[in-house]
């Protein structure tokens, strides 16, 4: 018998992705600090530290995939989470800025067996009606409350003992988790035959050929681009004038992911009431709207600013995630990390793109191209998600609509 959607298997999903995302971006907050504490840093430069990280996940996504078709789910997602722990304390030795990033690139090869095993292990152990949307959003919340810590506590330690100490905190904090989900998170109840490499591959290849299955990947893009590059950007400008904020200030600020912590639980019914298609693209211009609210040279309009545009893409996620899962059929988790490869993939274009256009406008720039991204990914979604087939391990549905509502899950796409 499947567990129920509130079970304790729900919650430590939720642990999974909290543990994994207090490290993804734990040197974004530290940005400025880091300019300054290597002589002759740029912007840029400090800015590889978090794309370091989410280009290694974009790279080793798909590995990922493959490897937990051949060995299980459980077993890849501990496994990663054990090895994350190695260069999380190396990059706390980091002697140079290129160390660092260089540390930073290997945490982030070993995190999609844990981003994106995970999803696959959401789509196939929580199947009935509605329960995989709102697992997903338990494991998003997860992921939010990871970021939060991880972004205010490497900020607050940094200013107290400085950022060695910081990441190393945050290693050990990853190496306790670790035991713990291998202690107790349960193996697949879903039956689960090691898939031969051949097939894997082949399973990939017919993903990237279908197009509801690359407008998803797109719209993964648009939402981390869009994440990524307001969080990231945004610290250089706090930093300066008329701001001037500390680097505990700027961690502080990343408090507003919070709000994401509760409200990503309830996309599930939200998804389920509106529709993926209508849930991303209104999601997305509640994302837009914030970003361009950031503009507003006062401090608490730029902090409504944040929390609308990390609230947005939350959402935009769990819609777009619960969706894969959907039309994944044959080969969840290798669909799961060519989905993860083109999230990160946007996550390292979000942290690196708006130095193309931060020397020339400054975070207004920024604020433009940001809202450009998410107002293609509108379109991606409105005219990617119109008809698409859905394919279950089963039998292939006629649509989406379909699918749905099979499933109990009502359709407004």
């Amino acid at each position: 018998m499947r567990p129920a959607a509130t079970s304790s298997r729900a919650w430590l999903i939720g642990a999974v992705g909290f543990l994994v995302f207090v490290n993804v971006y734990s040197t974004q907050s530290l940005l400025p600090l880091l300019r300054l504490e290597f002589p002759g840093a740029s912007t840029f430069h400090a800015s590889l530290t978090v794309a370091a990280t989410t280009i290694g996940i974009a790279l080793a996504a798909p590995l990922a995939g493959l490897l937990a078709e051949r060995l299980g789910r459980k077993a890849t997602i501990t496994g990663a989470l054990a090895l994350i722990t190695l260069p999380v304390c190396g990059a706390a030795t980091a002697p140079t800025l290129d160390a660092l990033i260089v540390w930073r690139l290997a945490q982030g090869l070993l995190m999609p067996g844990v981003i994106a095993v995970a999803m696959a292990y959401i789509a196939e152990e929580w199947p009935g009606p509605g329960q995989a949307a709102h697992v997903m959003g338990v494991y998003v919340a997860g992921n939010v409350l990871g970021g939060v810590c991880g972004r205010v506590a490497s900020a607050l330690l940094a200013d107290f003992a400085g950022w060695r100490v910081a990441l190393l905190v945050l290693g050990v904090v990853n190496a306790v988790g670790a035991a713990v989900v291998w202690r107790w998170l349960p193996r697949s109840a879903a039956p689960h035959a090691p898939t031969p490499w051949g097939q894997a591959l082949r399973d990939m290849r017919a993903h990237l050929k279908r197009p509801e299955m690359l407008a998803t990947f797109g719209l993964g893009l648009a939402a981390l681009f869009a994440l990524a590059g307001s969080f990231t950007w945004i610290t250089f400008y706090l930093a300066g004038p008329p701001f001037g904020l500390s680097t505990a200030a700027v961690g502080l600020l990343f408090l507003v992911y919070m709000l994401g912590v509760i409200v990503t639980p309830f996309t599930g019914p939200i998804i389920a009431r509106t529709g993926h298609r209508a849930a991303w693209v209104g999601a997305a211009v509640v994302s837009i709207a914030g970003v361009a609210l950031t503009l507003v040279a006062t401090l608490p309009t730029v902090v409504a600013g944040l929390a609308l545009i990390s609230t947005g893409v939350f959402v935009c996620q769990s819609a777009a995630a619960s969706y894969l899962g959907l039309i994944a059929g044959r080969g969840r988790a290798s669909a799961a990390g060519l989905y993860t490869t083109f999230y990160y993939l946007g996550g390292t274009l979000g942290a690196a793109a708006p130095a193309l256009v931060w020397s020339r406008g400054g975070w207004p720039a920024c604020v433009a191209l940001i809202a450009a991204v998410l107002a293609a990914g509108c379109a991606c979604a409105l005219l990617g998600w119109r008809r698409a087939k859905v394919t279950t391990t089963a039998t292939r549905r006629t649509s989406v609509e379909e699918s749905e509502a099979r499933s109990g899950v009502a359709t407004g796409d």
